[in-house]
């Protein structure tokens, strides 16, 4: 048995749970600790044992690691910006046992707009470079829209600096509070503003004060919707097909939609291509069977706002607006993962304090 094993290798157990993956981890953290101390080959030796091993738990997971001081390794697990993976990668990090000579962090820190200095391509960013300003519309006061000024941007290297912008950024503010904070993001050269340019120092204290502003305003707000008005819609799809919706047009009239900025769209896929693209009686059973399952767990009054649905096209979507996206993120992913032999599901969070998504349901 011990040759076969010098032979072929020893087989790791699989990975199933966050528990599963700190053990795995602590058995190999002193070679992984070496080959990053010594700056060793990295990739061979952590990287490429490490990545589908979190793998393994799901998908999402990026990560980062380098020296956080002489004697400590510190191992940053990111989502890398996609919402609705933040809540997996904090739960494994709230999971890490402790560990001597190793920092386990969740997300991208916050650095200091300050201390960020980044070349790319030939472009710095960094506070020489860039600075910023905010814009305010009255028809949407919640909406925090910021403009940024790079010295060297151009219609020709916008890709360029729009990517180097978006980086200082995350690295600046920290990975959390770029999601949470910023509504729209802007970017110029100097010559094109169209109010005064602020020192991009000054970016964190501005983004501070309006995310305080708006938590207070809106803390503990709540909607009942058990008395809301519903609209039933129609239309045809450009191939020909029907499009049948369901909304809650109070919902989409209320004045006060910025509670409720997470946006949650689930989309199920099924065969509707012998009936017009909607689905059969037994798919149609599924989907609600689907649908009545989220709502148990997404209620209004916890702050989970069902604005409605729309059927066309071999699928269906559900919406939902909600006053944080952690508890739908766990829920759908699990969701998806228990419906995943019955049929094809997916689904999206991302912010829209003012739910302009759903503007075409209120124009028709």
């Amino acid at each position: 048995m011990s040759f076969l094993k010098s032979v072929f290798g020893f087989k790791e157990e699989p990975i199933h749970s966050y528990s599963d993956f700190w053990k795995w981890f602590e058995k190999n953290e002193k070679s992984f600790y070496k080959v990053v101390k010594e700056g060793g080959n990295v990739k061979k030796f952590f990287f490429d044992r490490l990545s589908p091993k979190l793998g393994e738990l799901r998908d999402g997971f990026w990560f980062l690691v380098g020296m956080y001081d002489d004697t400590t390794v510190e191992l940053v697990l990111t989502a890398d910006g996609v919402i609705k993976n933040i809540v997996f990668v904090e739960e494994l990090v709230a999971a890490s046992p402790k560990m001597d000579n190793w920092k386990i962090t969740a997300l991208k820190q916050p650095l200091g707009v300050e201390k960020v200095r980044i070349e790319m391509d030939g472009y710095l960013f960094d506070t020489n470079t860039m600075s910023f300003y905010a814009t305010e519309d009255k028809e949407m006061p919640d909406e925090i829209d910021i403009t940024v000024a790079h010295e060297d941007f151009t219609e020709e290297n916008k890709g360029i600096i729009t990517n180097g912008v978006y980086i200082t950024l995350d690295n600046a503010l920290g990975e959390l509070n770029s999601v949470i904070t910023i509504d729209n993001l802007t970017i110029i050269n100097p010559a094109e503003a169209t109010s005064g340019l602020v020192p991009l120092e000054k970016l964190t204290e501005f983004l501070t004060w309006r995310e305080k502003e708006f938590v207070e305003k809106y803390k503990g707000f709540r909607r009942n919707t058990e008395n809301d008005s519903y609209s039933g819609l129609e239309a045809t799809l450009e191939n020909g097909l029907p499009l049948v919706a369901m909304v809650n047009t109070d919902l989409l009239n209320w004045d006060s939609k910025a509670s409720h900025p997470w946006i949650v769209i689930l989309e199920m896929k099924y065969d509707g291509e012998n009936s017009n693209g909607m689905p059969n009686s037994k798919t149609y059973e599924l989907l609600n069977q689907i649908e009545d399952e989220i709502m148990t767990q997404l209620k209004d009054s916890d702050g989970y706002l069902n604005i409605g649905r729309q059927t066309a096209n071999s699928a269906r979507e559900v919406y939902f607006a909600c006053c944080e996206f952690r508890k739908p993120s766990k829920l759908l992913y699990n969701i998806k993962a228990k419906y995943r032999d019955k049929i094809e599901l997916d689904f999206d969070i991302y912010k829209d304090k003012y739910w302009q998504s759903f503007d075409r349901f209120i124009h028709n």
